[in-house]
């Protein structure tokens, strides 16, 4: 008992020497953006299972996340989708739930170290929901955040506690984002995603468009249906002209913040 005692007080010790050096901002220099399809038939255990544990032991609880939100895509917002040949999801309707985390900026090497050791482990302990897709699992890099009404309002840090009513997730190739002005987004963040892992779990797939895609976080304050046909149905216009550079967007995707530790909106993912 007493050499567990003495082991225990060694590993704690270390944690006041790591917290005196290295970054410690604020700043979301990094983001985990993971779009999940549960397997038909498995939605409320997968809801449950990631509601109830894998939110906090596979991200919150892992040093240098700080802030985190999950949304989800009932039926109706996957119809809204595109476009149809996806490089991102197929078919584009693929992963009903997304959840979204910030990095601290300048942390990404120590916090990979943690979230690779720790999904071993919570998969050895059978703590991993099996049943279920990774449609676009990706750590990225903060590129940009624009703001509509400039110094007013949440900042990015912010983003992912203010209650916004909707996400709108778009990966495009190459666009910058001018269509904030009089919308319903507050903000935009824009990320540049990473190749992950050589070491990652065999389940998520690797990224793919690294050196030439960007992710773009919608941050809306209406429900993306009631804005969706003004603002968001044509963001394909932009793959050439509008821009005034190349680009194609890979993905549109609308969702809404799911409402934690409830099953709100499971019964609302498939069609008839």
């Amino acid at each position: 008992m007493s050499e567990y005692r003495e082991s225990e007080d060694t590993r704690s010790e270390a944690y006041a020497e790591l917290a005196a050096v290295g970054p410690y901002g604020v700043h979301p220099g990094h983001a985990l953006i993971t779009m999940v399809e549960p397997h038909p038939g498995h939605e409320y255990a997968y809801n449950r299972w990631y509601e109830d544990d894998h939110y906090y032991a596979g991200a919150m609880a892992m040093p240098w996340i700080f802030a985190g939100r999950r949304w989800v895509a009932t039926r109706e917002l996957q119809l809204l989708r595109y476009p149809e040949k996806s490089a991102v999801a197929q078919p584009v309707t693929a992963g009903c739930y997304i959840s979204t985390y910030w990095i601290t900026d300048g942390r990404y090497d120590d916090h990979m170290k943690w979230t690779v050791a720790i999904n071993k482990r919570l998969n050895r302990d059978r703590r991993v929901h099996q049943a279920r897709t990774h449609v676009f699992t990706a750590f990225q890099d903060h590129v940009a955040t624009v703001y509509r009404d400039g110094a007013a309002g949440p900042r990015d840090y912010h983003a992912l506690d203010h209650p916004y009513r909707g996400l709108v997730v778009e990966v495009i190739d190459v666009e910058e984002p001018r269509r904030l002005a009089g919308s319903p987004a507050a903000m935009v963040t824009i990320f540049r995603p990473t190749p992950l892992p050589l070491d990652r779990m065999t389940y998520v797939k690797q990224v793919e468009g690294v050196d030439t895609r960007l992710t773009l976080l919608w941050f809306l304050e209406q429900d993306p249906r009631d804005c969706w046909d003004g603002y968001f149905a044509d963001l394909a216009a932009g793959e050439a002209g509008e821009w005034g550079v190349p680009a194609r967007v890979e993905l549109a995707a609308p969702f809404i913040p799911t409402l934690p530790g409830t099953d709100r909106y499971v019964d609302e993912l498939r069609g008839e």
